[in-house]
């Protein structure tokens, strides 16, 4: 009997245009009949011989479209340890991904789904939410992409924080459960119930608090959301200078050089109003730009253009801060159909808000001459978990990031199709279990491949941290 061929991955665009629905009544059999092209126990592969790339020239590749002065802090970083190697690089597993073959299931990827990018904010209603949080690289593609990259990452971040192996298998095997669990339930659900579903910091209460783990991480999450705000912010990184307030400089990450973009910061503003509703454009003309700076983030993003602007309210000179990030393609781009859209800010702006359970409200997109950018706010109850607080509920967070993967993969693709491919023996769970541990092998080989091209100055590296 033929194998039943599989659907194309639609676009990003045509995913936001039909729904989040993508397979008919009459595709229900996609999921089991993608065991035949991907057997679940084929997930668990892994051969270095067939990856049809060299790591370190796939970093080095990235490096083309960044601003070349702060590549050496790039190298820093991710030459630090396999952790923040594995952070900087999700073209690394892109390619290896995709040098394997794939279910052909389709969600919309978060592309970058690591345990450290799942995390809090406020929701436009300011109620504090549970979700992933970065989408640079976001991409219709193959489900099981995403699962993968966040059960890797479970592995390598137990093993930079001394975890034992056996906690860290635990952790991958939660992770999978987690998702697996609630990709079953989202399955049962109607559609507008799991396009609404958010959840909360409480649900992540329920996930890692217990009088055992000490940790106390949902404690510590929600009390750092409570300062991360638009004027905590203010009080931290600005001072006043001449009678107004300016952003404090932090060289080299951060610093007023903006001779070469000064000009065009007020039309690439006013760009920005017109990607976003007329009811927030409107109140973003109560602000005045004030102040910005160029500024460094993260690991994998150091070196794309980056701009952090201060406004002000007319009346009452109350803060608010934007972050302006430079988009370029997305690392799945050449294994996957390219965006169906002109600019990549409005890519990860739309892949966001078919992610996310409740999306940043001033989200936008803008161009600054040959450069595509998003616009977000900044310090809107973000808060990013750190790698020591994680790996003492590592088990715990990964059941909490799981559920939140099924949610997202539910709103944007066919929870049923992805449950009928997992199942419900334990062959999937225990592929994915190897999967991890190999693939955090690899991670350290190849960071030492970087680490020594760092030390032997082979290539630039200047101190990562400030």
């Amino acid at each position: 009997m033929a194998t039943p061929s599989l659907p194309q991955p639609p676009t990003q665009s045509e995913m936001l245009a039909t729904g989040p629905t993508i397979y008919s009544t009459a595709d229900r059999s996609i999921g089991k009949a993608a065991r035949k092209v991907v057997p679940r126990s084929a997930l668990g592969d892994w051969d270095p011989d067939r990856r049809g790339h060299d790591a370190l020239a796939t970093i080095l590749a990235q490096n083309t479209i960044r601003d070349q002065v702060l590549l050496p802090i790039r190298h820093g970083r991710m030459s630090a340890s396999p952790w923040t190697y594995y952070r900087g690089a999700a073209a690394v597993m892109a390619a290896d991904l995709a040098s394997r073959p794939n279910t052909g299931i389709t969600v919309q990827l978060c592309g970058d789904a690591h345990v450290l990018n799942f995390g809090l904010w406020n929701t436009p209603e300011r109620t504090l939410a549970f979700d992933l949080r970065d989408f640079d690289e976001t991409l219709p593609g193959p489900f099981e992409w995403d699962l993968l990259r966040f059960l890797a990452s479970l592995v390598v971040l137990a093993r930079e924080n001394n975890v034992d192996a056996v906690t860290a298998t635990g952790a991958v095997r939660a992770g999978f459960q987690g998702y697996r669990k609630w990709i079953r339930t989202y399955a049962g659900w109607p559609i507008l119930d799991v396009w609404a579903e958010k959840i909360s910091v409480d649900d992540l209460v329920g996930y890692v608090a217990s009088p055992a783990n000490g940790a106390r991480l949902d404690s510590y999450l929600e009390k750092r959301a409570q300062k991360r705000t638009a004027r905590g912010a203010s009080k931290k990184l600005t001072h006043q200078v001449d009678g107004r307030r300016q952003i404090v400089e932090d060289p080299p990450y951060r610093i007023h050089a903006l001779s070469g973009y000064r000009d065009v910061l007020n039309d690439v503003i006013r760009a920005y109003y017109a990607t976003v509703p007329e009811n927030i454009a409107a109140l973003l003309r109560r602000f005045d730009l004030v102040d910005a700076v160029q500024q460094v983030v993260g690991v994998g993003s150091v070196g794309m253009r980056v701009f952090l602007n201060l406004a002000e309210e007319h009346e009452t000179g109350d803060p608010m801060f934007f972050q302006i990030e430079q988009a370029a393609a997305s690392v799945y781009e050449p294994f996957l159909s390219p965006s169906s859209y002109d600019n990549h800010g409005q890519r990860v702006v739309n892949g966001q808000r078919l992610i996310q359970s409740a999306s940043d409200m001033f989200l936008g997109w803008t161009r600054i001459a040959d450069w595509d950018f998003y616009v977000r706010q900044f310090r809107d109850g973000k808060v990013i978990p750190d790698g020591p607080r994680v790996a003492g509920v590592i088990e715990q967070f990964a059941t909490a990031c799981g559920h939140v993967l099924a949610r997202a993969h539910a709103r944007s693709g066919d929870a049923r199709a992805i449950a009928d491919y997992l199942g419900t023996s334990r062959k999937a769970e225990e592929s994915v279990v190897r999967f991890a541990n190999a693939y955090a092998d690899q991670t350290e080989r190849d960071h030492a491949q970087l680490a020594t091209a760092v030390a032997d100055g082979s290539i630039p590296s200047a101190p990562g941290w400030p």
